[in-house]
């Protein structure tokens, strides 16, 4: 019996994928249904025999209680975009300056979701979204109600991969047309009806939705030399890659690609909104390495975007965290990139002056990366009797006076006791890649402000269940609810506390780096100017930045209240001693070992003070070499590399 379902297992899932990815089914449609339920028939009589890679997983039928947080092994990073063929010459030199013979390869950027799928010894896992690229949810459930994913490989790898998830047209028409017919809002694209998608709690919505997927990287330790064999290599584990794709040394060649996907862009069954370029060689990737905030060796280029006419019917002066003071229109509403858009960003004063912008004018809209919507230009030969547009010399919020600096484009209003600064600061304190206080959004700091009982983010913690019921709206439940997240916030490791005080060019990645060198924010505040310019990427202007805000008393006095408070200062993650073995040495793990699996010999070597890649290269000081290693060993005594074996590596 039980080689019996096994053949049936996988003859059903050949069916599937000649029927969902190569869209040349073998049988009818009544055939697969009479296999499928006989299938079910038997795994029910005998449910010990029901194999992990079974077609009746797909099957919704699961109400989840919700997503668990998930901690990626290896980070997902963003890519650096790029609007015009200069800024991809500008890429193509800096690359050609380390590596005069590279060659690029180029794939269609994918309008959905990014996914992280592990598979240990072939069988699927988790499958996680991307989230803050450090930490996502788990939702293996829903992904494995894809039917273009597979639940098992073939060749039982333990492996990483990520791509993409994404609504085909058709299916996303079908999904519109039934919310349409059941009076229910429709989803404004095939992304956002993607992303509901897979945040959905009722499996059985997920598996009749018609998800599909993208797959395109190996993440962590990699079996390949170049992003080419990643593909090729995925296609033959069972994953669907886009066929669509150029390898060339030429940016005249990759420019030629992108017009001819953008003149058919409207024919693809699914939405791209670019074309991403990779050093195609993976040795090379490894050797440029990264930014804090993106990978070097890549580049995605964004298509330009959609333009419309709309109407400036008036304009919002708002006030930031930091002071600047940004012009706001508001439009006439206009449909957009598959959204209705009636606000658009005015950027700042010198914009409006260079395009000699006026309330009344018509303008062409657009939406800037495909996501924020901007005002590009005035259409003059619609203009009227309209007069220049007035711009405020007094803040809007406090009415102090705004200060317009030579080396500044933006409006400031540089009163630290401004209300919209402070509560914009009190909001992304609270924020999710800050101190993420859940339920303390716009609404409740505007209350807690209004009602004088929040006034710098150290009051966050004065706040008591009792001071949240004065508030309007609040009963039992939130207030306990809100209190017990902000006591929760304390403990969180103080990379959060340091991106959450809003510090001026101090970002999420940053702040990590930072806290990762000094340990905590009163050795960070104490800090010589020298030794944090010399992290690597970071650099002078954050150095400033930072001993700017550390020399002020306020912010002094700030922290001493919030340790008062029994908030954090530390940093929670692995810090290794300077004196560590392995010390500032880059290995590569290559073969199999016996005694240990790969991701606890990673985590070994880290403890041990070295940065593990997957590639072998001139940088590489070590490599630890078990059975079978292959091309990275070979490479590694070519270049005379140091090579140790898991022994060596035991002993340690």
């Amino acid at each position: 019996m039980k080689n019996r379902m096994k053949k049936m297992v996988d003859d059903l899932n050949r069916y599937a994928k000649e029927y969902y990815t190569n869209d040349a089914p073998s049988i009818s449609d009544s055939d697969y249904d009479k296999l499928y339920r006989e299938l079910v028939d038997l795994e029910a009589e005998y449910p010990d025999l029901i194999l992990p890679d079974s077609p009746t997983h797909r099957v919704g039928g699961r109400i989840l209680d919700g997503f668990e947080k998930f901690e990626h092994e290896y980070p997902l990073f963003s890519l650096q975009d790029a609007f015009s063929r200069e800024e991809l010459d500008d890429f193509d030199r800096r690359i050609k300056a380390e590596f005069p013979h590279a060659t690029y390869l180029a794939e269609l950027k994918i309008d959905g979701l990014s996914l992280s799928l592990t598979y240990v010894n072939g069988v699927l896992q988790v499958a996680a979204t991307r989230g803050d690229g450090s930490v996502g949810e788990n939702i293996t459930e829903n992904v494995k109600r894809i039917k273009d994913v597979p639940l098992t490989l073939a060749g039982g790898e333990s492996i990483t991969v990520r791509g993409e998830a994404y609504l085909p047209r058709v299916a996303f028409a079908k999904i519109n047309q039934e919310r349409q017919e059941n009076g229910e809002t429709e989803f404004a694209n095939p992304r956002n009806a993607a992303a509901g998608t897979l945040r959905q709690l009722d499996t059985a919505i997920v598996a009749k939705r018609g998800l599909a997927t993208f797959l395109y990287q190996e993440a962590g330790e990699v079996s390949f030399e170049t992003q080419e064999e990643v593909l090729k290599g995925f296609e033959k584990m069972g994953f669907v890659v886009n066929p669509r794709r150029l390898v060339t040394a030429s940016m005249d060649d990759i420019w030629n690609f992108i017009q001819e996907v953008q003149n058919d862009r409207d024919l693809l069954p699914y939405d791209i909104d670019g074309i991403v370029i990779k050093v195609n060689s993976l040795a090379m990737q490894e050797e440029l390495g990264f930014t804090v905030k993106a990978p070097r060796w890549a580049v995605a280029y964004k298509f330009p975007a959609e333009e419309k006419e709309a109407e400036l019917l008036s304009v919002d002066w708002q006030v930031g965290r930091t002071g600047v003071v940004t012009p706001t229109a508001n439009l006439s509403p206009v449909q957009l990139a598959g959204t209705t858009v009636s606000r658009a960003t005015l950027h700042n004063v010198d914009y409006i002056a260079d395009k000699d912008i006026r309330i009344g004018d018509t303008v062409i809209v657009y939406k800037a990366g495909d996501i924020i919507p901007a005002v590009l230009r005035v259409v003059e030969g619609k203009r009227q009797n309209q007069v220049p547009m007035a711009v405020p010399s007094n803040c809007p919020s406090c009415q102090s006076e705004l200060i317009h600096y030579e080396d500044e484009v933006a409006l400031r209003c540089i009163n630290p006791l401004c209300p919209s600064q402070v509560q914009r600061r009190l909001e992304h304190f609270a924020s999710r890649d800050a101190m993420n206080i859940a339920g303390l959004g716009t609404s409740i700091v505007e209350k807690l402000f209004k009602a004088d009982q929040i006034r710098d983010v150290a009051d966050i913690y004065k706040l008591t269940v009792d001071d949240l019921l004065k508030l309007e709206g609040f009963k039992e439940k939130s207030a306990e609810k809100l209190y017990t997240a902000i006591q929760a916030s304390k403990s969180n490791s103080a990379e959060k506390l340091l991106f959450g005080l809003g510090i001026r060019h101090v970002g999420a990645k940053a702040s990590k780096l930072l806290l990762e060198t000094f340990g905590n924010v009163p050795a960070l505040a104490h800090a010589e100017e020298e030794a944090i310019a010399s992290i690597e990427g970071l650099g002078g202007v954050i150095a400033k930045s930072l001993r700017s805000y550390f020399a002020k008393k306020e912010a002094q006095k700030l922290l001493e209240e919030l340790e008062s408070y029994g908030v954090n200062l530390s940093y929670l993650g692995k810090k290794v001693a300077k004196d560590a073995a392995l010390s500032g040495m880059t290995v590569v793990l290559t073969g199999k070992l016996e005694q240990m699996g790969r991701k606890e010999a990673k985590e070994k070597l880290e403890n041990l003070g070295a940065k593990v890649t997957g590639s072998v290269s001139k940088k590489t000081d070590l490599v630890v070499a078990g059975a079978d290693a292959g091309s990275k060993l070979t490479k590694a005594q070519e270049l005379g590399i140091r090579i140790e074996d898991e022994a060596w590596l035991l002993n340690l």
